[in-house]
């Protein structure tokens, strides 16, 4: 079984496990705290079990890095797949209809395979290395917009100094702040928006991993918030900034961030 036809029947399980969950504040309760240091909501550790259990029973990677447990070995090779249960699980529980189920596939220390599900709108955004990224089949790029005034940014807007970003959102065309970061990349990667930016330092890779090679695979570029690579760390409790662009506006952005 492919990886994303895998990802498939994971998706369609967490869809039918937490329908009576969205838009209710019973899915926002306090379970535990969370690997990552943030609190763990009974609806993350719904799709977490479920996914986790899944990928065990069906022998689809060695180690899973995951935002609730963190690290776990599950075989003795180098497989790993990196698992935001519920990514936007505020927008989950508050009924409003953007958040995902993010999976990456790595293998060698690189990622391979990125996969995005749109819980709410049956949306799957898909990419492997090397081969382009799709959603729900057809090829997706990046938009093709080349000047600022002319852009549509998205900015992570959570516990943030907004004095980071302010010269850019002087300068930018509209500033969206959507909550769930890897369905933003998606967003970017298929030319809904024109970026996507986050400066708090606080982005893992369990958040990133998907998005980052579907976005890359539609002809993006995504940087740290200098313009240099990112390389994360197989810990959920380390973070990072990001931006998120097509080429042409990159370094834009990049120079009114510095």
């Amino acid at each position: 079984m492919t990886f994303v036809r895998s990802c498939d029947e994971i998706a369609t399980l967490v869809q039918e496990h937490i329908g009576d969950l969205v838009g209710n504040p019973a899915a926002g309760a306090y379970i535990k705290m969370g690997a990552d240091g943030t609190p763990t909501k009974r609806i993350d550790q719904v799709a977490e079990d479920l996914i986790v259990d899944f990928l065990v029973e069906h022998d689809l990677c060695d180690r899973i890095i995951s935002e609730e447990r963190g690290k776990l070995q599950v075989g003795s090779g180098d497989r790993t797949v990196f698992l935001d249960p519920i990514d936007g699980t505020f927008n989950a529980v508050a009924g409003i209809p953007f958040y995902s189920v993010s999976l990456a596939y790595a293998e060698g220390g690189s990622i391979r395979e990125g996969y995005v599900k749109d819980l709410a709108h049956d949306e799957v955004f898909s990419a492997a290395r090397g081969t382009g990224a799709f959603l729900n089949g057809t090829r997706i790029h990046v938009a093709a917009t080349a000047f600022l005034e002319e852009s549509s940014i998205s900015v992570y807007g959570r516990k943030f100094n907004p004095e980071t970003v302010l010269r850019l959102g002087q300068k930018i065309r509209r500033w969206r702040l959507l909550g769930a970061s890897s369905l933003e990349l998606c967003y970017v990667a298929c030319g809904r928006i024109d970026g996507f930016v986050d400066v708090r330092e606080t982005l893992r890779v369990i958040d990133a991993a998907a998005g980052m090679i579907i976005c890359e695979e539609a002809g993006g570029v995504v940087s740290d918030h200098t313009g240099e690579p990112i390389s994360f760390p197989e810990e959920v409790t380390v973070g990072k900034s990001m931006v998120a662009s097509n080429r042409v506006l990159h370094q834009k952005i990049i120079e009114y961030l510095r």
